[in-house]
């Protein structure tokens, strides 16, 4: 028997993939928080532009990679927690985005605070809309534009991919168990007398 905080079998718990997951989560919304986003925008644009499109290239390809390795079936693979972050990260990088758009007089009405930026961010996603922050200024409006289109297909197609890859896990795991229960039955059968 293991000991409260100390794992089980499997190791503790802080050895468990999960927990990792969850802990880098919370590092990124932190670094969102925490990092000098006033710094990026007006001040310096073209350093501004080349962070904000390294890293939507980069999640995009790691994003891929995740897709691909749920289409073949590969081994190893752990689409369950690394799509999870990557679309997390995906938000805080448009977010930062908007946010440091934001300076720029004229671009956005109603986006004053990074919290304004995350609430965009994640409303534009849902396609919500509520109309209390609206880009006004035409780089607002092609980002918003890009986000639209990043997530129409990265993370719909991510979406899609891990939706496939737990459907799969379940359906194996629910394929044990049922032959599980079988062979229970059948084996129970076998000792029954007539």
């Amino acid at each position: 028997m293991s000991t409260p905080g100390h794992g089980d079998a499997a190791g503790p718990v802080w050895r468990r993939p999960w927990v990792w997951a969850a802990c880098l989560a919370i590092a990124m919304v932190a670094g969102y928080f925490l990092l000098p986003l006033d710094q990026l925008g007006p001040r310096r644009p073209g350093f501004s532009w080349t962070v904000f499109v390294l890293a939507l290239v980069l999640i995009a390809v790691l994003l891929l990679r995740q897709i691909r390795d749920v289409l073949v079936d590969r081994p190893g693979t752990r689409p369950g927690l690394q799509i999870p972050l990557l679309m997390c990260l995906t938000i805080l990088v448009f977010s930062a985005g908007y946010f440091s758009l934001s300076e720029q007089p004229g671009e956005f009405s109603g986006l004053r605070t990074r919290v304004d930026a995350l609430y965009f961010t994640v409303v534009t996603l849902a396609t919500v809309g509520y109309g209390d922050i609206t880009p006004h200024g035409q780089t607002a409006r092609l980002v918003t534009i890009l986000q639209i289109l990043y997530s129409f297909v990265f993370l719909t197609a991510a979406a899609t991919a891990l939706t496939r890859w737990v459907r799969g896990r379940l359906g194996e795991r629910l394929g044990h168990l049922g032959h599980l229960g079988h062979q229970g039955r059948s084996g129970r059968g076998s000792d029954e007398s007539p």
